[in-house]
């Protein structure tokens, strides 16, 4: 078995290290080796191989060899078992590092909620859309885009606030509409970042929208008005 194969599936028995899709989130792991976390070098030392690869021994210590370790997790093609570099790769280095791989080098815009957008310069232009993040950070804009968890839920009627237990989802209501019958039928208010939250309404309710209205222009004075 390749080394690359070899670490795929030990990184595979920490859920947190794996997305949804069965893939590594290669950041996160990146970023557990950058602070030397104790769960991910378990991991490693449970394979001799993998001890063999990324530690080195100091005096009868066992020493985490980090920059190894990182430098191959950040590698995209392995030819055969080596941690070698692309055949063919170009890059901004610093030192002999590509910018990507130092620490110092940070992908920054005014909102980490957000995605960089391109390929329009006038409002009434069609464009083929560009997402920045995906180009330069596609790890951190996958894992911005997974569902997330809805807290501190309340229920709100005509006699004011209760607890919240289950949603509603009334198969009568949900025929007419020519819905499957297990779909949410509550009204919902959801107090956040409307990429967030419809990327975690997406599984629940795809499909089944005909019209989402978000922040509409107004009073600007310009033809775009609603």
């Amino acid at each position: 078995m390749k080394i690359f194969e070899k670490l795929e599936n030990s990184l595979k028995k920490e859920p947190n290290f794996v997305t949804d899709n069965g893939e590594i989130k290669k950041w996160v792991v990146i970023n557990k080796a950058q602070n030397f976390d104790e769960e991910l070098i378990g991991l490693l030392l449970e394979d001799k191989e993998l001890k063999e690869k990324f530690f080195f021994d100091v005096k009868g210590v066992t020493v985490f060899n980090q920059a190894l370790f990182i430098r191959f997790l950040e590698q995209k093609n392995y030819l055969n078992d080596s941690y070698t570099a692309y055949k063919n790769k170009v890059g901004l280095t610093i030192d002999g590092k590509y910018l990507k791989q130092r620490n110092e080098v940070a992908l920054v815009w005014p909102f980490k909620d957000c995605i960089l957008e391109g390929g329009q310069s006038r409002e009434e232009e069609k464009r083929e859309e560009i997402f920045f993040n995906e180009i330069l950070a596609q790890d951190e804009i996958t894992q911005l885009l997974e569902p997330k968890v809805f807290t501190n839920a309340k229920v709100f009627d005509k006699d004011g606030e209760h607890p919240f237990s289950s949603f509603t989802r009334d198969a009568e209501l949900n025929k007419k509409r020519k819905l499957p019958e297990n779909t949410i039928t509550d009204n919902l208010i959801i107090k956040g970042n409307n990429l967030l939250a419809l990327h975690t309404l997406e599984k629940e309710f795809a499909g089944k929208v005909k019209l989402i209205y978000i922040d509409p222009p107004y009073n600007t004075g310009g033809s775009g008005d609603t």
